[in-house]
């Protein structure tokens, strides 16, 4: 009778151990599903056989810059990429875009879209994971040994181009430019970067590439995560003028415009009103304040941000609960205020910022500028940008067409 209560309770103990241990198996698989994989078609190979890092019981900040092309978000990147406690990656998303598109053959389908999403937000929590092995699922041609020569801007981001992850030669505090870093560093070794990413307190995401904050509610109720979104939006004038100089021959039709006076009748307005529609749906759900944003999210105007830079990353930092580091305020310092001759290249963040938020008004002629006032006037409204309503108007730079709004971070 003995042996057999002892036998019921060996076997009871060994049913609770394999209970938790599925538990524990699930719970860690399950952080790392790849819907966005599966339905895309694509090998699932390294979705399995990627390993899974302990969850951060310290609760790192992870950050995410929500924003558009030619709307400051490289210059507001630095601002965390020079903290010498974040890991920033720069547009790491660029990769899905890259490995699904060429498959969907029905362009920009809602499908495509939930696809596209799906697998961008399944990357991201790989990433704020440190689990960099997942983004090999999106590097063409695969990496070798955990190792590649493919990803996207790796210049961009100081940890990858600093030591351990990389080694130059020189002293050991040397900081490399972009293009020297691509140079000089060699293959970038995804374990060694993976712990990198891990040995720092928070982790910073740049992103173009989700259109709208409400594309993200699954990762910000994710309690696995602490998703701080800065969505950063700026006047869409101000981004067509930037988007007309920078993608000439995407936007030749916008420059046809302006050159001859004359609007083609078969202009592409879809490049203009993409931008106005997405911000202002954005903005819309962030402005309502919904439960599932509290203490998550904050609106960055560009043009706030250019005007006083130290003050408006004092707020972020603040909104974000982190020490600003002084090599930020140090760069800071030095690139708000410099020639812009200096920042040509079109990714460039040497600049003027006061001067450099006001140079649409001399770029786009009175007729593009009403064009795009009428087509967005909603979202301008929304973000407290002015008319303009004459050539004059347009042109006076002691006229601000930016009202003095106060988007507090909804905390």
């Amino acid at each position: 009778m003995q042996c057999s209560w002892k036998a019921v309770l060996l076997l009871a103990l060994a049913s609770i151990a394999i209970q938790y241990t599925a538990i524990r198996t699930f719970t860690a698989k399950s952080f790392h599903t790849c819907p966005g994989l599966a339905e895309a078609g694509l090998a699932e190979r390294l979705c399995e056989e990627s390993p899974t890092f302990a969850y951060n019981l310290s609760r790192k900040t992870h950050i995410l810059i929500l924003a558009t092309t030619r709307s400051g978000s490289s210059f507001v990147g630095q601002l965390f990429n020079q903290h010498l406690d974040v890991f920033y990656l720069f547009e790491p998303l660029y990769h899905v875009q890259n490995t699904l598109i060429p498959r969907f053959t029905q362009g920009k389908s809602p499908a495509d879209r939930r696809v596209m999403l799906g697998a961008s937000r399944d990357l991201l929590r790989s990433l704020y994971d440190c689990d960099l092995y997942f983004l090999e699922n999106y590097i063409k041609p695969p990496p070798v040994n955990h190792t590649t020569d493919r990803i996207f801007r790796r210049g961009a981001s100081r940890v990858l181009c600093s030591r351990p992850v990389c080694d130059p030669p020189g002293s050991a505090d040397l900081v490399l430019e972009e293009g020297d870093c691509v140079r000089k560093c060699g293959l970038l070794n995804l374990t060694v970067a993976a712990e990198a990413c891990r040995e720092r307190s928070h982790v910073a995401i740049k992103t173009v590439r989700v259109p709208e904050v409400n594309d993200l509610r699954a990762l910000v109720e994710d309690p696995r995560l602490n998703l701080k979104v800065i969505q950063l939006v700026r006047d869409p004038r101000g981004i067509l003028a930037s988007r007309s100089e920078t993608f000439r021959d995407t936007y030749r039709l916008w420059r046809l415009w302006y050159g001859t006076g004359r609007k083609p009748y078969n202009l592409d307005v879809t490049q203009l009103t993409t931008v106005c529609e997405d911000f202002s749906n954005s903005v819309s759900t962030g402005l309502m304040r919904p439960p599932w944003l509290k203490g998550k999210y904050m609106l960055v105007r560009y043009e706030d941000l250019a005007r006083n830079p130290m003050k408006k990353t004092e707020e972020i930092y603040g909104f974000l609960g982190i020490p600003l580091d002084s090599h930020v305020a140090r760069w800071i310092q030095n690139n708000t205020r410099g020639d812009p001759t200096l920042g040509k290249h079109k990714y460039g963040t040497v600049r003027n910022s006061a001067a450099t938020a006001e140079k649409w008004r001399f770029r786009l002629s009175y007729d593009i500028v009403a064009f795009a006032q009428n087509a967005c006037q909603r979202v301008l409204a929304q973000l407290g940008y002015k008319m303009a309503k004459s050539e004059e108007e347009l042109k006076n730079p002691s006229i601000s067409l930016v009202e003095g709004r106060d988007f507090r971070p909804f905390s």
